[in-house]
């Protein structure tokens, strides 16, 4: 019978390796590049903005003013793939009351709450918003439509919050999504223009470099920001 691996789960048994797996989170984060928007096929691209919504923003028990400092920045971006002709979807929090979410996390964003509502630097500069009742936006039916809708698609710009739990879940699961399909898909995450909170056990910097690393691992391409945005 084969034995089983025990693991002690004892933080100080890795403490010696921690500075190595620190350093290769930072150099995800490091190494990016900045991505011209001029060099994105408009006609194949879209701009997906995630959870850029009051309740993360603006306030709410789920706000953080690491979130609130790429509020403009999105908006601005939005504004730019407008002018270019690339399609933009935002990605908006969503629940009912008795939502299962709240098991892990305060009660936010509700439906019909101004929690909810995208932020107003970004509202009017996108093209469709979609409501997600848990952290993944990709899951979501309406998702799904918006793929066969439009099919042409296959690069996807990503943006918003939080880095380490619905960015990532959406773009990795888009990224797998594709492939399941044997489909080409580019999946960009820009990462001045997404951003995680800050609480105690939950270093917004640290998280933000591992979700960095944690993406690039499965086939996410980790750019440093977007330039040319006043030329588009």
């Amino acid at each position: 019978m084969m034995q089983q691996r025990q693991r002690a789960w004892d933080g100080q048994q890795w403490a010696g390796q921690a500075g190595e797996m620190i350093e290769a989170f930072c150099q995800t984060v490091r190494k990016a590049q900045p991505l011209a928007l001029d060099d994105l096929p408009a006609d194949k691209t879209a701009l997906v903005v995630v959870d850029m919504v009051n309740g993360f923003v603006k306030g709410g028990p789920m706000s953080s003013p690491r979130v609130e400092a790429i509020n403009s920045g999105v908006a601005a971006l939005a504004q730019a793939c407008g002018r270019r002709g690339i399609i933009r979807l935002a990605l908006a929090d969503c629940h009912e009351g008795n939502s299962p979410e709240f098991a892990a996390y305060p009660p936010h964003c509700l439906q019909g709450s101004w929690e909810a509502q995208l932020t107003q630097e970004l509202a009017g500069r996108v093209d469709e918003v979609i409501a997600k009742g848990s952290t993944n936006g990709a899951i979501e039916p309406a998702f799904a439509r918006f793929l066969q809708e439009h099919a042409q698609l296959d690069t996807f710009l990503v943006v918003g919050d939080c880095t380490d739990i619905c960015v990532q879940q959406f773009a990795l699961t888009l990224k797998a999504q594709f492939t399941r399909a044997n489909r080409f898909c580019r999946v960009v995450v820009a990462e001045d223009l997404t951003a995680t909170f800050t609480l105690p056990g939950h270093d917004g910097d640290v998280m933000q470099a591992v979700a960095c690393y944690m993406m690039a691992a499965g086939g996410v391409e980790i750019v440093s920001t977007v330039t040319g945005l006043e030329q588009a």
